[in-house]
C-alpha cells in the first residue's frame, strides 16, 4: 500500500458521514472541468513545457489522473492492475514515498504517451474511481478522493497559468480564448481606503467544520497589532505610477534579493506588460490587451509587491492579519466560473469591509511559509503534499481568477517563492496604527 489511509483524517474535517453520492458527483464534475480548461489547446500546445517551472497541460491531466489511480485505486486495492506501469514515474510529481519521478523539466520531453492516450488514462481511472465509489465500504476512500479533487482543482489553476507562460512565448501571441469578455469599462477605480482593525490574540487557521489541507491546521491563537488593510488591491494605474516614478531602477525601494533578482532578470515592470507604439499593454488568456488601469495589477512577484508597498508607504500584509480581515466576508468574487479568466475592476458599491478579497488576484503577504505550531504531516507519501516546501517562500492569500470558486476559505494558504511571477498574484497594502 503505497499510502496510509489511516492518516486521512489530518487533510479533511470530517468525511466518515459523507454522502458518497454527492462525492460521486464533484468527482465527474471536477474531472471534466479540467479536460474543458484543456479544451481550447492543440495537442501540440499540449505538450509542450515553456520553463522548468510550469508543465505541459498533457501533464497536468495525466499527474491528477495518477494521484486517484495511486492513492485510492492502488491504495486500497493490493492486486489494482494500472493503466500503464510505465506512468508510475511519468507523471509521479514530487512523492518520493511512491518511488521515482521523471526530472521535472524534462516533462515536456514527453512526447509520448500522446493526447489521445492520456485522455483514455483519464476515462479509465474514472470508471474505477466511481465504481469504487458505488461499493459499499466507499467511505473508506472517501477522505482521500476528496483530497484528490482539490488537489486537482490546484492543477486546473496551473493549467491555465502555465499555458498562459507557453503562449506568451510564441512570436504570435496567440490567445487561449478568443471569446473572452473585455472587462467593464469603469473609468477610474474606487479611491483607496483603509479599514481599522483592533489588535489582540485572535485565532487563525480551519476550524475543522470543512475540508482543509494539513498546512492550514491547527487552529490556534496569534497576537496582532492594531492594523490597517486597504480597501481594495493595488490597481495598474497605481503600479504604472511606480514605474514612471523609476521604482525598477531604485534600490531603496527593493530588499537585497530582490534588488539582484531585478538587475538579474532586467526587469521594468510587471510580468506581460508590453509597450505598443507608446502605450501599455498586457497579455491575458484572451490575447495582448490595452491595459485597464482601474483593474487589479497582477503577475507581480512578491519582491516586487514588497517594492511597492514601500514606494507607497505601506507594508504587505501578514498572513494573520489577512485572514483575521477576511474571515467574516462572504466568498464571493470573479474566479474561474465566471469565465474572464483575468483580474476584472471593482463595479460594486462602497462597502464597510474590504473588497476584491477572494478571486481576481491572490494577495502576497510578508508571511513565511511555515509550519503553524503542532502542524504534523500525515503519515506516508500523502504527508508529503504541503509539509516539506515550508521553506524559502511566502504565503499568498484569496483566490484569483483563475482559481475554483469552490476551492477556497480565509483559511486557505498558497505558496509560492517570492520571485515568482507567471502566477495570479497581485497585493493589497497594509499600515500599522499607533
Amino acid at each position: 500500500m503505497v499510502a496510509s489511509l489511516e492518516a486521512r483524517d489530518t487533510h479533511v474535517s470530517r468525511v466518515a458521514e459523507r454522502d458518497v453520492d454527492s462525492l460521486a458527483r464533484a468527482f465527474a464534475s471536477v474531472r471534466a472541468q479540467t479536460e474543458r480548461l484543456a479544451a481550447p489547446l492543440s495537442a501540440e500546445d499540449a505538450c509542450v513545457q515553456s520553463m522548468p517551472d510550469a508543465s505541459p497541460t498533457k501533464w497536468h491531466l495525466a499527474h491528477t489522473t495518477w494521484f486517484f489511480e495511486t492513492f485510492v485505486l492502488e491504495a486500497a486495492q493490493p492486486d489494482y492492475e494500472p493503466f500503464d506501469r510505465a506512468f508510475r514515474v511519468l507523471f509521479n510529481s514530487y512523492y518520493n514515498g511512491v518511488g521515482e519521478q521523471h526530472p521535472r523539466p524534462q516533462r515536456g520531453l514527453l512526447t509520448r504517451p500522446g493526447l489521445d492516450t492520456v485522455l483514455a488514462y483519464r476515462a479509465h481511472v474514472d470508471r474505477r474511481v466511481l465504481d469504487r465509489l458505488g461499493r459499499g465500504d466507499a467511505g473508506t476512500v472517501a477522505a482521500i478522493v476528496e483530497l484528490g479533487l482539490h488537489h486537482e482543482q490546484q492543477h486546473q489553476e496551473l493549467l491555465l497559468t502555465d499555458a498562459k507562460h507557453l503562449l506568451a512565448c510564441h512570436p504570435l501571441r496567440p490567445a487561449y480564448r478568443d471569446d473572452l469578455p473585455a472587462p467593464p469599462a469603469i473609468g477610474a477605480a474606487p479611491a483607496l481606503r483603509w479599514h481599522p482593525y483592533p489588535g489582540g490574540i485572535r485565532e487563525i487557521g480551519s476550524d475543522g467544520t470543512r475540508f482543509h489541507f494539513d498546512n492550514e491546521a491547527p487552529r490556534h491563537p496569534v497576537l496582532l497589532r492594531p492594523f490597517e488593510l486597504a480597501s481594495r488591491p493595488v490597481t495598474n494605474g497605481e503600479w504604472l505610477a511606480f514605474v514612471e516614478a523609476g521604482g525598477y531602477a531604485d534600490p531603496a525601494w527593493w530588499l537585497a534579493d530582490g534588488w539582484s533578482t531585478v538587475r538579474a532578470e532586467g526587469w521594468t515592470a510587471p510580468f506581460y506588460w508590453e509597450q505598443r507604439d507608446g502605450v501599455w499593454h498586457e497579455g491575458t488568456l484572451g490575447g495582448v490587451r490595452p491595459l485597464d488601469l482601474a483593474a487589479p495589477v497582477v503577475h507581480v512577484s512578491g519582491f516586487e509587491a514588497d517594492a511597492y508597498a514601500r514606494f507607497a508607504g505601506a507594508r504587505l500584509p501578514t498572513e494573520a492579519e489577512w485572514e483575521f480581515a477576511a474571515g467574516p466576508v462572504a466568498v464571493r468574487g470573479n474566479f474561474v466560473e465566471r469565465g474572464a479568466l483575468h483580474p476584472q475592476p471593482y463595479a460594486g458599491a462602497a462597502s464597510d469591509a474590504p473588497v476584491q478579497l477572494y478571486g481576481d488576484v491572490w494577495e502576497w503577504t510578508q508571511s513565511p511559509y511555515v509550519a503553524y505550531p503542532g502542524f504534523k504531516p500525515a503519515a506516508g507519501a500523502i504527508g508529503e503534499y504541503n509539509g516539506k516546501f515550508m521553506c524559502n517562500q511566502l504565503v499568498l492569500r484569496g483566490g484569483s481568477c483563475a482559481t475554483p470558486a469552490t476551492h477556497v476559505r480565509a483559511s486557505y494558504r498558497n505558496f509560492f517563492p517570492p520571485a515568482a511571477r507567471w502566477q495570479f498574484a497581485g497585493l493589497r497594502l497594509a499600515r500599522d496604527l499607533a
